[in-house]
C-alpha cells in the first residue's frame, strides 16, 4: 500500500504536498510520502484550499461535503479526508 494514503471503512485519508499558483489544478506524481498536487488557485484567503476541496470531490465523484481538510490550512502539506467514494486513490497516479 502507499504511503500517502489510508482506507478505513468507506473514508480515506490522503496526505498531500499542496503547490498552489498553478497554471492548471492536476496532481503532479508523488513527493516524499505525499501525493503532490498543483492547484489553479493562490495562496490567498483559503482560496487554495477551496479549489482543492473542489478538485478532489470532482476527482473522487462526491459531494464537496465529504471532502474534510483534516490539518495543514496554512501548509502546503495538508490532510484531506474523503468518505463515500468508490474511487480508488491509486487511479489519481494513473493519468
Amino acid at each position: 500500500m502507499a504511503d500517502w494514503f489510508r482506507q478505513a471503512g468507506d473514508c480515506v485519508t490522503l496526505s498531500l504536498y499542496v503547490q498552489p499558483g498553478a497554471k492548471k489544478s492536476v496532481v503532479a506524481g508523488l513527493h516524499g510520502d505525499a501525493l503532490k498536487i498543483r492547484i489553479q488557485a493562490p495562496p490567498v484567503e483559503g482560496q487554495a484550499n477551496a479549489h482543492l476541496r473542489e478538485y478532489l470531490a470532482e476527482r473522487f465523484d462526491v459531494p464537496l461535503r465529504a471532502v474534510t481538510l483534516k490539518s495543514g490550512e496554512t501548509s502546503r502539506n495538508k490532510v484531506i479526508e474523503i468518505c463515500g467514494s468508490r474511487v480508488s486513490p491509486a487511479s489519481l497516479l494513473e493519468q
